[in-house]
């Protein structure tokens, strides 16, 4: 079973691309998810007794978790060393089940996949990318973003010309989704194939 990770910058069309995958019948892990569903459940505790007011109704306030630690990386740090251990768990029951079922082709959508050092875990990566100018327009049109944020977010980012250079695969998706279709069809051909090879 080939693992492919998928990872992108803010605003490049990574969860759209994620989609695209899917239906084609590729299993999809997408780590943003897993932590959204973590917030509802098994990281409150812990996330709340380090970051004491940021549960609402019995989950994590992501908006107010975020105030807490977007600009400040010692938090930011401590959060991670709660949180990504138990992505990585349900990570590792995905794959063990993907692997159960057969599956040639599986991929892990991880935003930080390089920021964190989650190449290593994979067997490929490719990298969905836009201009500058795109990610941009498509960034500021989110309910509550603004100019500053989304800057600070960027910072914390590997810069997108670095990512594309790191990957196996580029999937541009700035010339729209059908022409990023055709390109995550090809990937899927090319590493669901016998003779499925990845070069570099």
């Amino acid at each position: 079973m080939w693992i492919l990770g998928l990872t992108g910058s803010i605003g490049m069309g990574k969860s759209a691309t994620a989609g695209l995958f899917r239906a084609m019948g590729v299993p999809v892990h997408d780590a943003d998810a897993s932590v959204h569903a973590l917030y509802r459940g098994a990281a409150v505790e812990p996330v709340e007794a380090a970051f004491p007011g940021v549960t609402r109704d019995g989950a994590i306030d992501r908006a107010a978790l975020g105030v807490r630690v977007l600009a400040d990386p010692e938090a930011m740090k401590r959060l991670e060393a709660i949180v990504h251990p138990l992505v990585r768990a349900e990570e590792e029951a995905f794959l063990a089940k993907a692997r159960g079922a057969g599956a040639r082709l599986v991929v892990l959508d991880i935003p930080l996949l390089f920021e964190t050092g989650g190449a290593g875990r994979v067997d490929a990566v490719a990298v969905v990318s836009a201009s500058k100018a795109v990610q941009h327009a498509r960034v500021l049109e989110r309910a509550g973003m603004t100019e500053e944020k989304f800057e600070t977010i960027v910072a914390k980012q590997m810069p997108d010309a670095e990512k594309r250079r790191r990957a196996h695969f580029v999937i541009d998706t700035g010339r729209g989704f059908p022409a990023a279709a055709h390109q995550v069809a090809g990937i899927v051909r090319a590493l669901s194939g016998p003779g499925r090879r990845v070069a570099g």
